[in-house]
């Protein structure tokens, strides 16, 4: 029975001891390439989904505002949360299926075709069948795989709304109807998912099916030529073909797999080429001296057929304070916006300092410049960290407390049990909104900039902290190019000049006194608000 069953029979020593560490041995060496294999996959895909993700939050970083006002935030979070997942998917779990299986399924047909070539064809004849079946089903898969896709990102825009707007949906009774929402959206993913899993259901068994046929029309033909082949090539020849199926079945479950990673990368790259902010500008400068320049700016958003702005010319000098003032709609904002280029203008050009912003480098231009509007926002973070923010991080607690107190924060913040390292939560949202919006002027007097643009800066404030702020304001705008936004028009009444605006054109400008003295768009506006404020007070 040979050497091996001699060595057993006579009890060879040397035998005795060497199978069992053979066999400890190659269990060893495949633990050890199992572990080194799983490891390193996992390696390269949390690897890629770091990359992708990365490359995703950088590109937001560098995208002009018309992209987040066209696109839906649900859509935009989904694609680094979902989208990038199905993408490792198959770049990594099915790529190792297709090379340990393709290899099976190449190695099984050599062997047939070695044993024998003629009979070995029939598979060949089939390939044209099984080519056409799994095209059909990849372009499916790759369709839903893309329904799904969208199906997720109106999952996530819905729940972020009801989680970020729950006090507007339990103050207004919609619970039923987020509840409807988020069924409809959770309802076309569900859909979509079976879709997906019935389509892959279908093309196993229909590619299974015909293998099923060819290997049985194989088997028939080899059984009647027996007598032409060896025992042995018969008997591996058989063995091979039946070994066939597995192979073939796996790859075309994980075809699915991969066409899901092909449309979550169309989706993931589309994102990535979207052009960033226009940079071409050089030109820099350490501390603008703040003189603004409107030259016949016309301004259209887009999908618009009205410009909101319209040949407006207008000169601010260093360190002038002026109101914008008008009804909604009249372009203010607008114009304020344009200043930072978080919008381009259509024709005409803004000039700082004699030279026109686009000539500007974009970062070095944003830095002359602080911005208060009336949305605030506020990260996730400590009271410190949301006033020294991002390029304002090298500011020491001193400067922070100093700009907290010009902005009549200090008041609240003291009180605060953890101080300047309290945690404000998501937005703001362990604040109230008149301390979000100091904190907002507070991180906008830290940032020192020659031009500030304070866009509804006091509208969330009660009339205590809103005197307090004026006067700071008003201290801090002495030696800066002040633009004022404001609707409560006695905020601005010493603005060096009051802009009066009307379909994004000017109707009117000069002093309160000049203005109230004309008694023309002004004078009705402030007319109409003294009358609306003292209807108020009767009413309290």
């Amino acid at each position: 029975m040979g050497r091996l069953t001699d060595a057993i029979y006579t009890k060879n020593a040397s035998a005795t001891y060497l199978i069992p560490l053979a066999l400890i041995g190659i269990y060893f060496v495949r633990g050890i390439g199992g572990f080194l294999g799983n490891y390193f996959l996992a390696k390269v895909t949390f690897s890629i989904v770091q990359t992708l993700r990365n490359a995703i939050v950088h590109n937001f970083t560098t995208l002009p505002n018309g992209f987040f006002e066209q696109h839906n935030s649900g859509h935009l979070i989904s694609s680094i949360t979902f989208n990038v997942t199905q993408v490792t998917g198959a770049a990594t779990g099915a790529v190792k299926v297709i090379l340990r299986e393709g290899i099976t399924v190449i190695a099984l047909l050599a062997m047939i075709f070695y044993y024998n070539w003629q009979l070995s064809l029939t598979f060949i004849a089939i390939a044209p069948l099984i080519g056409l079946v799994v095209s059909y089903a990849s372009k499916r898969f790759r369709k839903i795989s893309g329904k799904i896709q969208v199906s997720m990102g109106e999952i996530t825009q819905v729940s972020s709304e009801v989680i970020n707007g729950y006090k507007e949906v339990k103050s207004f009774g919609g619970q039923d109807y987020e509840k409807q929402r988020f069924e409809k959206a959770s309802h076309r993913n569900y859909k979509q998912n079976l879709k997906m899993v019935l389509t892959q259901s279908i093309n196993t068994p229909v590619l299974q099916m015909i293998v099923a046929f060819a290997l049985s029309f194989l088997v028939f033909l080899a059984l009647s030529m027996t007598e032409s082949m060896n025992p042995e090539a018969f008997i591996v020849y058989i063995t091979a073909a039946g070994l066939l199926p597995k192979p073939i079945r796996q790859l075309s479950e994980v075809n699915s797999t991969i066409q899901k990673g092909i449309a979550a990368a169309e989706s993931i790259f589309a994102l990535l080429d979207e052009p960033s902010e226009q940079n071409t500008g050089k030109h820099t400068s350490t501390r603008a001296r703040g003189l603004l320049e409107f030259q016949q700016l016309t301004f259209q958003y887009p999908n618009s057929d009205t410009p909101v702005i319209k040949n407006l010319n207008l000169t601010i000098e260093p360190g002038q304070t002026v109101a914008l003032v008008g009804s909604s709609g009249s372009g203010k904002s607008t114009l304020a916006n344009l200043i930072p280029r978080f919008y381009e203008p259509k024709s005409g050009q803004i000039l700082l300092d004699g030279t026109p912003l686009q000539d500007y480098e974009l970062n070095n231009l944003r830095t002359h410049i602080s911005l208060v509007t009336q949305q605030v926002t506020l990260f996730n973070g400590t009271i410190k960290d949301n006033i020294a923010y991002g390029g304002l991080q090298h500011h020491t607690l001193d400067d922070v407390k100093k700009a907290a107190c010009q902005a009549y924060a200090s008041e609240f913040i003291d009180k605060q049990t953890d101080s300047y390292n309290t945690l404000v939560g998501e937005d703001g949202v362990l604040l109230s909104g008149g301390q979000r919006q100091r904190l907002a002027i507070a991180r906008a007097l830290l940032k020192d900039a020659p031009l500030l643009i304070l866009d509804e800066a006091t509208s969330a404030l009660d009339n205590t902290s809103e005197k307090h702020i004026q006067a700071a304001l008003k201290a801090v705008m002495r030696n800066r190019t002040t633009l004022v936004i404001a609707h409560r028009l006695t905020t601005i009444e010493s603005a060096d000049i009051i802009i009066v605006m009307d379909h994004g054109s000017i109707i009117e400008q000069g002093s309160h006194d000049e203005l109230y003295a004309k008694q023309g768009a002004y004078y009705q506006l402030h007319q109409a608000q003294v009358k609306q404020d003292a209807e108020k007070g009767d009413q309290n």
